[in-house]
């Protein structure tokens, strides 16, 4: 009942989320998926904290619209999330509510989904709240450079504030609401701690070896490939072609579960 239950509650709330424009119809499939695994496996606290995620991280997209106009052209995908978008933030967060099934004793599978949350939601509060910043961000690997708002593995204050904020958001409720009932304000600090990493990581990355593509029409760098905003084909610049941004958030997702498990092995 309780796997039938969560198939219900994660179609209304794909549905619910495709008409307000936050999914695509792969995305919605992938939600609905990725929902009864939490919300069915894992039960009311694991639904809450992935709501938690979605909520705000969708809410964000909206938010300060105006101000964030003319910087799609830097992102490979809007603000429908498709399902590679779904599956490359959630697809860890289902992967330990699965783990769940087969440990429940163990507060291992928690800790990682919560870290795995975390993380990108931070990622996700960084990149929408960080274009906000009024001054250009700095790029991570070099931060005497300044780089154009939305740059992959640009950084700035807000962006890290913002980050920081987002990580606590889900840490909170993820102490408060664990099945065990056996995490203290470390294990808060902790996945803290886990989500922000995951951020930086990611920001690493896109500095780095995520895919970037030149639309030489506009004469920028971007994420958007075969075609730039304009129609213009775009030129492949550096990076490795298979690393999108949603393995790039996979990836965020990931080191936010290692940095958090070494952390437990630490305390």
């Amino acid at each position: 009942m309780q796997i039938l239950s969560g198939f219900i509650l994660a179609m209304i709330v794909a549905y619910l989320a495709y008409r307000a424009y936050s999914l695509d119809k792969s995305g919605a499939f992938a939600a609905t998926v990725v929902g009864t695994v939490i919300f069915g496996v894992g039960g009311w606290q694991w639904a809450i904290l992935l709501l938690t995620f979605f909520i705000t991280s969708s809410g964000l997209s909206r938010a300060f619209r105006k101000r964030k106009e003319g910087l799609s052209e830097k992102f490979s995908k809007g603000h429908e999330r498709d399902a590679g978008q779904v599956f490359g933030n959630g697809g860890l967060a289902t992967f330990f509510a699965a783990l769940h099934a087969f440990y429940p004793e163990s507060i291992l599978p928690w800790i990682g989904f919560a870290a795995s949350l975390a993380a990108v939601n931070a990622d996700t509060w960084a990149t929408e709240l960080g274009v906000l910043n009024p001054t250009p961000p700095r790029l991570i690997t070099d931060l005497r450079k300044r780089v154009e708002k939305g740059t992959s593995g640009g950084i700035s204050l807000w962006g890290t504030a913002a980050s920081l904020l987002g990580s606590a958001l889900i840490a909170l409720p993820a102490v408060y609401l664990s099945p065990t009932g056996t995490l203290t304000a470390i294990h808060w600090l902790l996945i803290t701690f886990a989500g922000l990493a995951g951020s930086f990581f990611d920001s690493l990355i896109g500095a780095t070896v995520q895919a970037m593509y030149y639309c030489p029409t506009d004469k920028k760098e971007t994420e958007k490939h075969p075609l730039h905003t304009c129609g213009t084909e775009t030129m492949h610049i550096r990076g490795w072609k298979w690393l999108d941004n949603d393995w790039v958030n996979f990836a965020c997702g990931a080191f936010g579960v290692v940095v958090a498990f070494l952390g437990i092995i630490m305390i």
